[in-house]
């Protein structure tokens, strides 16, 4: 008897799973091939066998984020039965990824303290802007041995305003700059930050001869490397930039954006920097390039969600702020007015926010507004408040202001003594007529430069103006006592010659023995003076001046200007000017048509009247005592409505010809 065959599988049935260890030992194949999307798959097929299970809970999580999806690590986190150890550090990197930074922060804390947890926590501070705190971690890993750790600190460093200390640093750790291209970029930007621009050209061109190096090295494609180092590319022509060569800067800034062959955030800092060196040059071009930065989904000017992760606090502000200014520019106030009231809650902490409030209200010509807002600032943040009151005093200034524009000016008190300062407040006094405010003004630079102890002293400057001003205003002796004390401790013949000036308008024997003090200018010993006092020409004068005379070899060698002849007025034939009669008609040299007695000829209305049949051609009486009988033939052929029109058009033409030729005449 033949053997029975063995029954098939029933398609109900489903197939056995494989066992875990074939699982797994794919899913270490995947691993290793960085397949992060079959690693997601076989974890799944594990998970499904063995739901609690670590290590493929672990895997899938961290394949998932390998993988760029996020918001899925996210959801395997949160549906997960079993709350691994390390699942609050994958979900605050998660977090810190969607830019959810005091969410991630939060996170962090509820993991154990490692290195790998500080580092997260350092970079989450970083992107929060709070560096002090970030330089603190970083400090705390110095001795641990992490990779380019120092990178990332001589960043925080720049950031936080510390840029002096990156040199110490770097000598610390017996690091050199040019040890990678990273790490010569970071300091160059320090020296950027000191004003050493020659020195961080040089640093940045080894930087980038560095890169290319060692990407050639790991066989990374041409295009590769110059996005990899496209940063450094951008950071040049800023330097060459601030150096002056802004031709050069345009054409750098201009090839990055043409070619885009850049990261994001590199094209929109050479974007930016381009604009800000164009100025109100082409505006409209400027805002369609930074249209290349916007949000496309959002209707007003958002940046990409990309963008808006990668650029620091003070690069997005900085992008928002030339696109209000080019706004005001084109004078599209109403997209300018909309973006500025976005702007407080973007950067809350910034005073750039309400400067630009500020231009947009001066530009609806509401400078009272725009100077109580700027007031109310300063008031509620006084740490920042400097830049706004010399606003504000700018404002009041533009707007015919003085007192505001001075009261502002005068809460700056670390720059009240300096010149430029003193001037401003004195010129600013003046104007709304507060003399004694001025002088006092004056008075206060005086003494704190008197009790200064600086190599690069203004004492003199503002004594000289103080006695000038005086002096302008009546304050003889004052002046006078100021311009003594600048003689003795300076010399000077200015100060010298002002004691001369000032003195002789109170007592003149007292001014002569001043003048004697005066050295005789050379070429003045043989002019007599009584002589030419007397000559003509002279005028007389309430007080000496003193200038540059001339000496008497060149004033004998000037020749004399000649005086023009007054000739008699020639009248015409038979006029008495005497009795000149009338006056001339002022209009008569206008044509007859622009004169103000010009009245017009009537027109005959009758000859415009027509009559008879439809399309009949009605002509001039001249015409029709002429040629009677071709009018008539003219007019029997023109049956048709449009050539009636034709034939009306064709006489209206002349008729007009002729009015104006009689007008001319």
């Amino acid at each position: 008897m033949a053997p029975k065959s063995k029954p098939a599988p029933s398609p109900s049935q489903p197939a056995p799973p494989p066992p875990l260890e074939d699982l797994f030992t794919t899913l270490n194949r995947h691993i290793r091939a960085s397949a992060f999307d079959n690693v997601v798959k076989f974890t799944d097929q594990i998970l499904a066998i063995a739901p609690d299970d670590e290590d493929a809970l672990r895997c899938k999580v961290v394949a998932l984020i390998k993988n760029d999806r996020v918001e899925d690590a996210l959801s395997a986190i949160k549906s997960s039965r079993k709350q691994l150890d390390d699942f609050h550090f994958f979900k605050a990197y998660c977090l810190y990824r969607q830019n959810k930074l005091d969410e991630a922060l939060e996170s962090l804390k509820r993991q154990e303290r490692t290195d790998e947890t500080m580092l997260l926590e350092c970079q989450i501070l970083y992107r929060l802007g709070k560096m002090d705190a970030c330089l603190e971690i970083y400090q705390k890993l110095q001795n641990s041995k992490i990779d380019n750790m120092e990178i990332n600190s001589v960043a925080a460093l720049v950031m936080a305003g510390r840029s002096s200390e990156v040199q110490g640093m770097l000598d610390s750790l017996r690091v050199k700059a040019t040890s990678s291209f990273e790490l010569a970029f970071n300091t160059a930007c320090s020296l950027i930050a000191r004003k050493k621009y020659t020195d961080a050209e040089q640093l940045l061109l080894s930087g980038r001869r560095i890169g290319q190096e060692v990407l050639m090295e790991d066989n990374l494609a041409d295009d590769e490397i110059e996005l990899e180092l496209s940063p450094i590319a951008v950071q040049l022509a800023y330097v060459q930039q601030l150096l002056g060569r802004k031709q050069d800067a345009i054409e750098a800034y201009t090839d990055t954006i043409k070619r885009d062959m850049a990261d994001e955030s590199s094209i929109a800092v050479a974007v930016n920097n381009l604009i800000s060196l164009k100025g109100s040059k082409d505006v409209s071009d400027s805002l369609r390039k930074l249209d290349r930065l916007k949000d496309k989904e959002s209707q007003s000017f958002r940046l990409a969600p990309s963008l808006d992760l990668k650029l620091s606090a003070k690069e997005k502000e900085a992008i928002y702020a030339n696109r209000i200014l080019l706004l005001l520019h084109a004078n599209k106030i109403e997209q300018a007015r909309e973006l500025v009231s976005a702007l407080p809650d973007m950067f809350p902490e910034s005073v750039i926010p309400v400067l630009l409030q500020a231009a947009l209200l001066v530009r609806e010509n509401k400078a009272g507004r725009a100077e109580e807002i700027l007031a109310q600032f300063a008031t509620k943040f006084p740490e920042k408040s400097k830049v706004v009151h010399l606003a504000r005093a700018q404002v009041a200034a533009a707007a015919g202001h003085p007192h505001i524009a001075a009261d502002s000016l005068a809460k700056i008190s670390d720059i009240q003594h300096m010149p430029a300062t003193v001037a401003t407040l004195v010129s600013l006094k003046e104007r709304a007529g507060d003399i004694d405010g001025a002088a006092a003004v004056l008075d206060a630079a005086t003494k704190w430069w008197s009790n200064a102890m600086t190599e690069d002293n203004k004492l003199n400057i503002i004594m000289q103006e103080a006695a000038s001003f005086k002096l302008r205003h009546g304050k003889e002796e004052e002046a006078a006592k100021l311009y003594e004390e600048l003689v003795k401790n300076q010399g000077s013949v200015e100060a010298l010659v002002g004691l001369v000036t000032t003195v002789a308008r109170m007592d003149v024997n007292k001014a002569e023995l001043y003048e004697k003090q005066l050295k005789a200018l050379p070429g003045l010993k043989g002019i007599d003076v009584d002589s030419l006092e007397r000559t003509s020409g002279v005028k007389q004068v309430e007080a000496p001046r003193v200038g540059v005379s001339e000496t008497y070899e060149e004033g004998k060698n000037k020749t004399k200007t000649k005086k023009k002849r007054k000739r008699k007025p020639r009248y015409p034939k038979g006029f008495d000017p005497a009795n000149p009669g009338p006056p001339p008609d002022p209009e008569r040299w206008l044509p007859k048509r622009e004169r103000s007695t010009y009245r017009p000829k009537r027109k005959d209305k009758r000859a415009a009247q027509v009559r008879g049949s439809q399309g009949a051609v009605v002509r001039d009486k001249h015409d029709t005592g002429a040629s009677s009988n071709t009018s008539h033939s003219k007019s029997n052929q023109g049956t048709s409505k449009g050539a009636g029109q034709n034939a009306v058009s064709e006489q209206t033409k002349p008729s007009s010809k002729s009015s104006r030729k009689k007008s001319r005449n």
